[in-house]
């Protein structure tokens, strides 16, 4: 089973090309959605090989490469809602930038904390 080790989906670096009101991540969701089908596999194969009693230290390696997967894809998230939601919400100012900041604090604690 592969896995994809890259946090850039090819997104463009200007958030005023996403969409105004849209996500950041809405000009890679097709790049995203691959990788999501990509780990949907290689979470199919973990049963696969619990159903087939495979070793121990096999199944624990493949948890791991699904884990840095999808590790990866929720950098790659955060990333595009860095450089679009964010960077929007700030150039306007106001409640919510403050409130942009505030969530991607607290979705890095999540991450750092998994």
């Amino acid at each position: 089973m592969s896995q994809q080790t890259s946090v850039d989906p090819g997104y463009p670096d200007n958030p005023d090309q996403a969409s105004s009101t849209g996500h950041g991540y809405l000009t890679t969701k097709d790049a995203y959605l691959k990788r999501l089908r990509r780990i949907e596999g290689q979470v199919g194969g973990l049963s696969r090989m619990v159903a087939d009693e495979r070793y121990c230290i096999d199944i624990l390696t493949q948890i791991s490469a699904t884990t840095r997967a999808l590790e990866s894809l929720a950098l790659g998230l955060l990333d595009d809602h860095l450089r679009h939601c964010v960077v929007r919400a700030a150039r306007e100012g106001g409640d919510e930038a403050e409130i942009k900041l505030a969530e991607a604090r607290d979705a890095i604690a999540r991450l750092v904390r998994s």
